[in-house]
């Protein structure tokens, strides 16, 4: 965005992930900028504000503490549509949900701390909605990860940037890391030193906070720590969850290809329904308007080639609630 001054575009495009786990780390954030921590603070206040960031924090994985994710969707109709968008979301399990042109018009993550929650909740709306819910799980992940890059002229797009691969030892958290994560998933405070102001009211000391989170973001718990960018505020007001029908045989080989285009953001294989739903490959695709996003799609059909028995692009129409993964106490 043009309006962006600067300091707002280094802020957003070097620190999506990489928050130190050090003391005082906005003072080491502000000089890697050139800026006193006080404009920093300003800054990040001022972008939080205006709905530029989502939120500032630690991003957890449901799935290394334990739990599951999956995608469901259902139809509903235009008269009770925004009644049953409501019952949906007062569930805290679903993190993330969006109106979506087509047949099945609203399409949300369910985000899960526990093992058999997903069923749960999935019967639990049905039973409360009246409506068919559709799971489609993850049967392959290729790729996750919406990085955003915004340029001096105010256009901004999607970049791939290589995940860090967590520790090979698999950690489920204790107690005091399930604490901590309650204090830390809806955001950081904004202070000179936040671990600090986290441990106190953990009653335990800094130190050892630093090296629970650490050991959290190495076991791939904590996916990063950092600004979490409006993608829609910023610009990319075009959001196309693109479907496609391709060969069982080959779908690994197209979904790593697919998940190799530097403008994917979101790629896996999930179930079919059959007369309903014929794909088995989601790829999500963005841009500043349909067109833009449509041509990304058409690479992805370009490249499927022969394979591409069918496939199109379903465009959000409305962020229905936004709020990432969620302990339940």
């Amino acid at each position: 965005m043009s309006s962006l001054n600067r300091l707002q575009r280094q802020l957003i495009n070097q620190f999506q992930g990489g928050f130190p786990l050090a003391r005082q780390p906005f003072s080491c954030v502000a000089a890697s900028l050139g800026v006193g921590e006080a404009s920093l603070f300003k800054t990040l206040k001022g972008l939080l504000d205006t709905g530029y960031l989502s939120r500032f924090g630690p991003l957890y994985n449901a799935e290394k503490i334990g739990g599951e994710v999956t995608l469901a969707a259902l139809s509903a109709s235009e008269r009770n549509y925004d009644r049953v968008a409501d019952m949906v979301n007062r569930y805290p399990q679903v993190a993330h949900n969006y109106r979506r042109d087509h047949q099945l018009n609203m399409w949300f993550v369910i985000s899960a701390e526990h093992k058999g929650d997903i069923e749960n909740v999935i019967q639990a709306i049905e039973l409360e909605t009246g409506l068919k819910v559709y799971n489609f799980p993850r049967e392959k992940a290729f790729y996750l990860g919406l990085f955003l890059q915004l340029d001096e002229d105010g256009s901004v797009d999607t970049v791939s940037m290589p995940e860090e691969q967590p520790a090979a030892n698999h950690i489920l958290p204790d107690e005091q890391d399930k604490k901590i994560i309650s204090l830390t998933q809806s955001g950081l405070p904004l202070v000179s030193d936040p671990w600090a102001s986290i441990a106190q009211q953990l009653n335990m000391p800094e130190d050892a906070l630093l090296q629970r989170m650490q050991k959290m973001q190495d076991a791939g718990i904590i996916r990063r720590i950092g600004v979490i960018p409006n993608h829609y505020r910023l610009g990319l007001k075009a959001n196309g969850m693109s479907v496609w029908n391709i060969p069982d045989e080959r779908a690994i080989e197209l979904g790593e290809k697919v998940a190799a285009l530097d403008f994917v953001s979101h790629c896996y294989l999930r179930p079919r329904y059959e007369s309903l739903w014929p794909y088995n490959l989601f790829a999500m695709v963005h841009g500043s308007d349909k067109a833009i996003a449509r041509e990304k799609a058409d690479k992805i059909k370009a490249l499927l080639g022969e394979d591409c028995l069918g496939g199109e692009v379903l465009f959000s129409s409305a962020i229905l609630k936004k709020t990432g993964f969620r302990r339940v106490a």
